[in-house]
């Protein structure tokens, strides 16, 4: 999947010379969380995120007279001047899981799209990725989660899938995690069903261990000393 089939195209925009309190109603009006400054022609030239919008505020510590002395000189500065220049970008054409990778190493919370010419063409937030990847895994529809202990070796994702088609059930997505045990996997497989008692018995059966996904989230956590 592709960062120009999950970006959001119709993007509340601003110009450098926008007051930074008309930047705030802005994204305050439209929920939005970043807001892209553009010359012109559309070319992009800066991003505001609501942490910037944050920073640029009066510290609430301040005492009343101080706070609103501060907040009229604020007035006076642009978005320009609090936006981060040359920000991050992508392209349409690249790939959603590189895209969360960057984001996941440079903690930002949004990437805006970009043509080979610099002009704005969309951005792509966490939540456009939330969004994708609830439409991969399927997890909008009803179903159940396994968990499946594997050993590293060659066929074991045939076996299991091949047991879960058997019981002409719909599989929604398949994830596969490391294990605190260096020779296993943990296979998630979301079946589209919640009547799993039959597959859960025949995994049994073929010699897969199976444990409560709490289960392993719970084991994973750090130990608590007493």
């Amino acid at each position: 999947m592709f960062v120009g089939d999950r970006m959001s195209k119709d993007l509340f925009t601003a110009g450098p010379d926008m007051t930074i309190f008309e930047a705030k109603n802005l994204m305050t009006e439209k929920n939005i969380r970043h807001l892209p400054i553009i010359d012109a022609e559309g070319k992009l030239l800066g991003i505001v995120s609501d942490r910037d919008m944050r920073d640029a505020m009066p510290s609430t510590l301040l005492k009343k007279p101080d706070y609103d002395i501060t907040l009229g000189k604020i007035g006076n500065y642009l978005v320009g001047d609090i936006m981060t220049r040359n920000p991050m970008t992508v392209y349409a054409y690249y790939t959603l899981q590189d895209t969360l990778l960057v984001m996941q190493k440079r903690k930002v919370g949004a990437l805006p799209v970009i043509d080979e010419d610099g002009y704005l063409k969309g951005i792509l937030s966490t939540r456009d990725l939330l969004s994708a990847f609830v439409n991969v895994m399927n997890i909008d529809e009803p179903g159940s989660l396994l968990c499946i202990l594997i050993k590293e070796k060659r066929g074991q994702m045939k076996k299991i899938v091949d047991i879960i088609t058997e019981e002409n059930i719909s599989l929604g997505s398949v994830l596969v995690a490391r294990v605190w045990d260096k020779d296993k996997r943990a296979i998630f497989p979301y079946l589209l069903t919640n009547n799993v008692i039959n597959v859960k018995k025949k995994l049994l059966a073929a010699g897969f261990e199976m444990i409560d996904p709490m289960e392993l989230y719970f084991n994973q956590l750090p130990r608590v000393r007493p």
